[in-house]
């Protein structure tokens, strides 16, 4: 039985409505459906009677939502203890969306190391539809994010804020402009992006494609040669002109929303360890 369509039924039982329900979960509500689905026929009852107007618990479905609450709670608790109870807890592992925290890393990891010097941290990259679920799910234990708004489970530290660009084509007529707005390319034509969270849309605007699809961009590193190679349009925060450089493309800033990127790390995770990196994280913002 796969664990994870359980968190995905109770969510539901808690929701009661599909899209409320997969949207905690920054998938869509087709597939969200499909686990749903799936999860009762491999226990061979109804777990959710839905109509056009409303969704309710079965009998069989209350029952196995409370057996499925205790179940998780159980397996999170275990979590944390084997995650808390390693030989060394001052070893943490980063997970880091593009560019991280840009050229203010080291002003974190000094104000982090003033406070314990002991910590240290093993890298791992996120994507941008995995960036909230991998610190979510134990795979990091912090994770450095582009926040647009609260995830269940998480607590974000804003950390920094950058313009948002475009990056164009060095043939297209764009490459010149010294400023774009959304108007300007509403037109034309975009990369699809792993847009997992729903208020990304905000961020992203009303002409770039959001998917979850195989072709979808996932890493913000590969974005400039993506768009060099198919001549369509991408966003990205400004800082990619320094990390991202490529010689057929160019970075021309857009309107709107700035880029947000914070610091997330698990509410339930009150190790000493986190505690410093969320004061660290609080100290940079208030020192810029």
């Amino acid at each position: 039985m796969d664990i994870r369509a359980l968190r995905y039924a109770v969510t539901l039982a808690e929701e009661l409505h599909f899209g409320r329900a997969a949207r905690r979960h920054y998938i869509s509500p087709q597939p969200f459906g499909r686990h749903i689905q799936r999860l009762e026929r491999e226990l061979g009852t109804t777990l959710f009677d839905r109509t056009s107007r409303r969704v309710t618990l079965t009998p069989d479905g209350a029952r196995l939502i409370a057996e499925a609450s205790r179940l998780l709670s159980t397996a999170d608790s275990l979590t944390a203890q084997h995650r808390d109870g390693t030989p060394d807890e001052h070893q943490l592992t980063l997970g880091v969306l593009g560019f991280g925290l840009a050229e203010r890393w080291p002003d974190l990891i000094e104000t982090l190391h003033s406070a314990d010097p002991g910590i240290a941290f093993s890298y791992a990259e996120l994507d941008l539809a995995d960036q909230y679920e991998a610190v979510r799910s134990h795979q990091v234990d912090v994770g450095i994010v582009q926040y647009v708004g609260p995830v269940d489970g998480l607590v974000f530290e804003p950390a920094m804020t950058m313009p948002r660009v475009v990056v164009v084509p060095a043939r297209s007529a764009f490459a010149e402009a010294d400023h774009l707005t959304e108007a300007d390319v509403r037109d034309a034509s975009w990369l699809p992006t792993a847009l997992a969270h729903p208020a990304l849309a905000a961020w992203s605007g009303p002409a770039v494609p959001r998917s979850l699809g195989r072709n979808a961009l996932r890493h913000p590193a590969a974005i400039p040669g993506a768009v060099a190679t198919t001549g369509l349009l991408a966003l990205h925060a400004d800082a990619a002109r320094r990390f991202y450089p490529h010689p057929d493309v160019r970075f021309v800033p857009l309107s709107g929303p700035p880029v947000e990127i914070a610091v997330a790390t698990r509410a339930t995770d009150n190790r000493t360890t986190i505690a410093a990196v969320r004061d660290a994280t609080r100290l940079l913002r208030t020192a810029r």
